[in-house]
């Protein structure tokens, strides 16, 4: 789940990065597809992702690819 950040037009952290302090924020859709950026320096660069490749990340975490160990 995600949960907008206040005051952050638009950017979204994962609920379960509440206590962490490692934590990036997306936003979507812009035009290149998504926009990617740490949450602690909301001013500094931002990567963007196309739909494609966004898709493709998202589906490698979720089949446990990118697991550590």
């Amino acid at each position: 789940m995600t949960v907008p950040e206040s005051g952050a037009r638009g950017w979204y952290k994962s609920s379960y990065s509440a206590q962490a302090n490692e934590c990036v924020e997306v936003r979507r859709p812009v035009p290149s597809g998504t926009a990617v950026r740490d949450s602690k320096d909301p001013s500094g660069p931002t990567l963007r992702f196309t739909a494609e490749a966004w898709a493709a990340f998202v589906g490698s975490v979720k089949a446990g690819e990118l697991a550590d160990g």
